[in-house]
Order: structure tokens, then C-alpha cells, then sequence
């Protein structure tokens, strides 16, 4: 088997998906959905699965349980020729499920297990130093696992520069009123950060996108891409800024895993050697195919 290209650092868990979801089942009893299915899902896996699809080696570094849902997890894995460590299943673990509601407009709401692997990752859990044929490592997302620390990414994204490799990383919304002067010296190791809008707003406490993709670049981050839904991106840097608009006539059927494929797809451009603009392009276009279905990664067929 040959050797990873991109390492994705976060979760796998199981999701099962609900469209669409109304308020009006807790009045009636029962309510006849459209669509219910079971999927892979988080962060990591989402991204890890894309990556996979489009041609790339990746290894997923995370946890599951082993009970049924983690075997379930470990298919599918295998099946799309993800990597995983061997150590990655946990006999003291619940393999994490989330019920995804989607509402007629693709929002969503979710129903989480917090006792299960998906927020369990520790700095313990990451086999560093990082495979050497891998040329990118990416964290997938800042804030989801309480027990890594601003000092634990420090140590991960300060071993992955150390190796030459390009750090990436993905955001979500912040759960302990971090602050950015918290995440400064973490994120002075990172080449690309890609929070989505809300997510780079409430870190910085600032009112605009600009200002709060400003912010993050004054923490030493090379390369900020905000994602702003359907507005596109925003592309900054010590040397450029530039909002790319997103995919015109796209209808939204379900924005689950729409992040992920956005980052999923700039990941890959950038592994391709592709200019920023090029990167922020694709990513615009692999967020759009991807609310077009219901899913996180049914978007992109396998090879």
C-alpha cells in the first residue's frame, strides 16, 4: 500500500440524517419524513472520505469505539481506502452518532452523544512525528476536542512545520470564550486557515468578516478563506484580499458537510499545486455540489 499524501486530523462518527425535519412530530407523535438515512459523518471522516474520492492517499488520524457503529466506520474506511492508525479503535468508547434534523430550507440541528468519541480526541491520540511522504497536515476543526489544548496544536502544528509539511486547519465555533490572543501562538503555525464566517466573527469579536479575517492574520497565520456560504469567500493575506463568489443557481438541499467539502476541495487543489485563487475557486465549487444532495460526501461518486 502506498504511503499517505494528506493527513486529516478529527472525528468519525455515524450520522443519521432526517429531511425533513418538523417541530410538529412533538405534537403528533410520528411525522412522516421524506428522506431518513444513516451516513458517515464529522469533520475529519467527511473530509477524509472526498480526499479519497478524488484520487489521494489520506490517513485519518481519530478515534472510534468498537461496538457496531465504530465496525460500521471501519467498512467504510476500508472500502474508500482511508488509512487509520492501528490503534484508532477504543474498547472504552461509544463510536459517536448524530441525529442530523434538516430543515425544509438544508439549516440544520443536531442531536449529539456528548459521551461519544467525538469530542474524545487527545494530543495522545496523534501519532507524531507525521508519516514523511505526507505533504499536508490538516486539523479538522479547532474547538471540537476539549481535551487539545491552544498548547497541545501548538506542539502539533509546530512538529508538522518541523517536518516541512503544510499545516492546514479548519475551525468551528469556539466553546470556552476562547479568544484569538488564546489561539495567537497555535495559529502562528498555520499556512491555511479555513473558519467559516460566524465561526471567525465570534473568535475575534469582531463585526465584520474583513475585520475578523484581519484579526487572524495578525496571529501569524499565512492564508486566511473564510467561507461564507452563499456569498462565496473571502481570500486574505499579507499581500492580497479578495471575496470570490460562490456558484450562481445552486439549490440548497442540505448544507450537512458543506465545510468539509469546501475544505476538502481546497485541500486538494493545494496538494495539486494550484495557485490560492485556484484553491479558493474549487472549494467554492465543491461547497455548492456538495448542499446540493442530501449528505456530506454523496456529492462526489467513488472512483
Amino acid at each position: 500500500m502506498q504511503e499517505a499524501e494528506i493527513v486529516i486530523i478529527g472525528a468519525a462518527i455515524v450520522d443519521i440524517l432526517v429531511r425533513p425535519a418538523d417541530e410538529d412530530v412533538f405534537r403528533t407523535g410520528s411525522f412522516p419524513a421524506e428522506d431518513i438515512r444513516m451516513s458517515t459523518g464529522a469533520d475529519a471522516l467527511n473530509e477524509s472520505t472526498i480526499l479519497s474520492r478524488m484520487g489521494k492517499r489520506v490517513l485519518l488520524e481519530t478515534v472510534i469505539g468498537s461496538d457496531q457503529a465504530g465496525q460500521y466506520l471501519l467498512g467504510h474506511c476500508k472500502k474508500e481506502g482511508i488509512r487509520l492508525p492501528s490503534d484508532c479503535l477504543r474498547d472504552d468508547l461509544a463510536t459517536g452518532i448524530n441525529v442530523v434534523l434538516v430543515q425544509p430550507d438544508g439549516k440544520r440541528s443536531f442531536l449529539t452523544n456528548e459521551r461519544g468519541s467525538l469530542r474524545r480526541l487527545c494530543l495522545n491520540d496523534i501519532h507524531m512525528p507525521f508519516p514523511k511522504s505526507a505533504r499536508i497536515v490538516c486539523f479538522a476543526s479547532i474547538f471540537v476536542f476539549p481535551r487539545i489544548s491552544a498548547d497541545d496544536l501548538s506542539r502539533i502544528f509546530a512538529c508538522a512545520k518541523q517536518q516541512g509539511k503544510i499545516v492546514c486547519a479548519d475551525m468551528t465555533k469556539c466553546k470556552n470564550h476562547e479568544t484569538v490572543e488564546d489561539m495567537a501562538n497555535a495559529f502562528s503555525y498555520i499556512d491555511y486557515l479555513l473558519p467559516n464566517d460566524e465561526e471567525a466573527m465570534l473568535l475575534t469579536r469582531k463585526c465584520t468578516v474583513t475585520e475578523a479575517a484581519e484579526a487572524l492574520l495578525q496571529t501569524g497565520v499565512r492564508n486566511v478563506i473564510v467561507k461564507c456560504g452563499a456569498k462565496g469567500c473571502l481570500v486574505m493575506n499579507h499581500d492580497e484580499t479578495y471575496m470570490l463568489p460562490a456558484r450562481p443557481d445552486v439549490t440548497c438541499i442540505d448544507t450537512t458537510g458543506a465545510g468539509d467539502s469546501f475544505s476538502a476541495g481546497f485541500l486538494f487543489a493545494l496538494s495539486e499545486g494550484r495557485t490560492l485563487r485556484e484553491c479558493a475557486e474549487y472549494a467554492n465549487e465543491c461547497g455548492a455540489k456538495a448542499v446540493s444532495v442530501i449528505g456530506a460526501s454523496e456529492w462526489i461518486p467513488r472512483i
